[in-house]
């Protein structure tokens, strides 16, 4: 497993406490080798790097602003007196500096420090009897310094925080876009689903009522049961090959035409003269293609058989450059295209179904019907398709 990898300003936090420490003990030790007041030295030293840990432990838990400034105004009182003991200890004072712009605002901080280098440069007066430029350049230098220091401190503390908060954003968008793109996963499942069960259970179910309706009434029944008997199989293929998420029975080893001419019989079997013509050359036809313009046209013949009361109605496949295209023409009651075919019956799914399907391959579908006048279907889709949608749609 990788360290843990330390910001910029964690770092600097870092770099203050091992430069307080050094200087207090370099001070310290200065101090003893000079002999003088080690006694009171020791105990001055030992009680500022106590008070200097208690800060460190306050900061972990995030102290108040008035317990940080007492924290800082007794460990600057703990630095004169060292001082006043020894001068090794003046240099301390650069530690002090940037703890003062860290922990105090910039109209407290800079006064103070001010007062802390006349104070150095004055206890160096005071020790040597005299005042000399390096007694004073030395305190205003690392005065200079520590303001300077700060300042780029503070800045990389600002970026660090709005970079951490960046990556929150960031983080929180991708959660919030992953549980979008599951949400609208489950509902596009829902809805192909859906469609996939009006497109054929649901209208095998239909067939096996209509004919159990008319077997009812008729002299010799075993006809209609027969195709009863048929589209209940069907029903139940499909609804294997849903749970399987296979491709649709019909195109099973078949190709467009070919499963579309089968589905134009099936419907003569309910007393329609139904009629497949094929025009253009035919070719490969991508299979999410294939499978959307045939449910638009077993949804088309489902509507033909229960609702349009026709007797002739023609299915023509037409393959054009670049594009495929599936007619449905019928001489039913028609109907009003603002008022669509299946909207009685309470489930929605007729036109908006189709064009559902067409819209995920590109395709366009276009209605032509008027009451009395019957009803003209055309599904147009592109031959192309992206190959990474296939099992998509399919």
């Amino acid at each position: 497993m990788g360290r843990a990898r330390i910001d910029a300003p964690e770092l600097l936090r870092r770099a203050e406490h091992a430069l307080f420490a050094a200087l207090l003990l370099v001070g310290a030790g200065q101090s003893w080798l000079d002999g003088a007041h080690r006694a009171a030295t020791a105990l001055t030293t030992l009680a500022v790097a106590c008070w200097y840990a208690v800060g460190m432990a306050l900061s972990r838990r995030a102290a108040g602003p008035r317990l940080a400034v007492l924290w800082l105004a007794v460990l600057t009182a703990l630095w004169a007196a060292l001082v006043a003991v020894s001068l090794s200890f003046v240099w301390l004072a650069f530690a002090l500096f940037l703890l003062y712009r860290q922990l105090l605002p910039d109209r407290w901080a800079l006064p103070g420090v001010a007062l802390l280098t006349a104070g150095s440069i004055t206890a160096v007066a005071l020790h040597r009897g005299h005042l000399d430029p390096a007694a004073v350049l030395g305190p205003v230098f690392g005065a200079a310094v520590a303001i300077v220091s700060t300042a780029v401190y503070r800045r990389l503390r600002r970026e660090s925080e709005a970079r951490a908060a960046l990556v929150r954003e960031l983080t929180e968008a991708q959660q919030r876009l992953a549980a979008t793109e599951r949400r609208e996963g489950i509902l596009a499942e829902r809805e192909r689903l859906a469609r996939e069960i009006h497109d054929t259970v649901a209208q095998n179910l239909s067939s096996i009522i209509l004919l159990l309706r008319a077997a009812r009434d008729a002299a010799d029944a075993r006809p209609q049961l027969d195709i009863a008997e048929r589209a209940a199989k069907g029903a139940l293929e499909d609804t294997r090959r849903l749970v399987r998420a296979l491709t649709p029975a019909e195109l099973a080893g078949r190709p467009l035409p070919e499963a579309l001419a089968r589905v134009v019989a099936d419907l003569r079997d309910f007393g329609v003269q139904a009629r497949f013509v094929l025009d253009g050359e035919p070719c490969a036809v991508p299979t999410p293609v294939a499978v959307a313009l045939l449910r638009v046209a077993q949804a088309a013949l489902a509507n033909v058989r229960a609702h349009a009361a026709a007797d002739r109605v023609a299915v023509t496949l037409t393959f054009q450059p670049g594009a495929v295209r599936v007619d449905i023409a019928d001489d039913g009651v028609g109907f009003d295209p603002a008022r669509p075919v299946g909207a009685s019956s309470g489930t929605g799914l007729g036109l908006a179904a189709m064009s559902g399907r067409l819209a995920e391959v590109g395709g366009t579908l276009v209605v032509e019907s008027a009451p009395g006048r019957g009803t003209a279907i055309s599904a147009t889709a592109p031959l192309s398709f992206p190959a990474e949608s296939v099992l998509e749609a399919a």
